[in-house]
């Protein structure tokens, strides 16, 4: 079998599998590639979309947003030929060399000194958090002083420290969000839902709010 095929044939498996479920689009084509991705149908459940936040998402990659990550792992994962196509591109600072000494001189993680970096991207981005719940604070403490205004943000951080809470301050914020609820997410579940987006672009355009 292609890998066409395989893809096509594991997606109608975790259809038959979810036993009559569905979502309007494209908040389906997210869970499905969630669920395809992790082999995990607890993303059935957990997945919490804001009101238009797919669609909103999906407007945004066709106008060429820019994407900042967490995690180099969730920058590889994007697929970034499909979305500089669109005219945007995919950040991650984690590694800068600026970025860490900063970090270590505040006493703060990497992860944060990324998101106020990205905050100062000067362009509209899609904010996709996969390993660090700090970056989520980060996001959620630069939204209240009025430093940022993300198009969306993707909060899935994995993990047992500040994982739940840090989520929970994003669904409060006022700005369009997909958070994975709970514990479970990670790197590769923020570039899934980043290209399902993508890849859903043109399918169901006429769903996607204009302004």
């Amino acid at each position: 079998m292609t890998p066409r095929e395989i893809e096509a044939k594991s997606m109608e498996t975790i259809e038959r599998e979810l036993n009559g479920r569905t979502w309007p689009e494209p908040e389906f084509s997210i869970v499905k590639r969630c669920i395809h991705t992790s082999a995990d149908f607890d993303y059935a459940d957990n997945l919490v979309f804001s009101e238009n936040a797919a669609s909103i998402g999906v407007e945004a990659l066709r106008n060429g947003v820019d994407v900042v990550t967490d995690t180099k792992m969730a920058m590889a994962g994007i697929n970034r030929n499909r979305l500089a196509s669109h005219g945007g591109d995919v950040h991650c600072y984690i590694s800068d060399a600026d970025v860490i000494e900063e970090a270590k001189a505040r006493g703060c993680t990497r992860s944060t000194v990324s998101m106020e970096r990205g905050a100062g991207l000067g362009k509209p981005a899609i904010f996709v958090v996969g390993n660090a719940p700090t970056a989520l604070v980060a996001i959620h403490d630069l939204i209240q002083e009025g430093r940022l205004r993300p198009t969306l943000v993707v909060g899935v951080p994995v993990g047992f420290v500040n994982v739940v809470e840090s989520k929970e301050l994003i669904m409060a914020d006022d700005v369009p969000y997909i958070v994975a609820r709970g514990r479970k997410g990670g790197s590769n579940i923020g570039a899934a839902i980043i290209n399902a987006m993508l890849y859903s672009m043109g399918r169901y355009a006429d769903r996607c709010p204009t302004t």
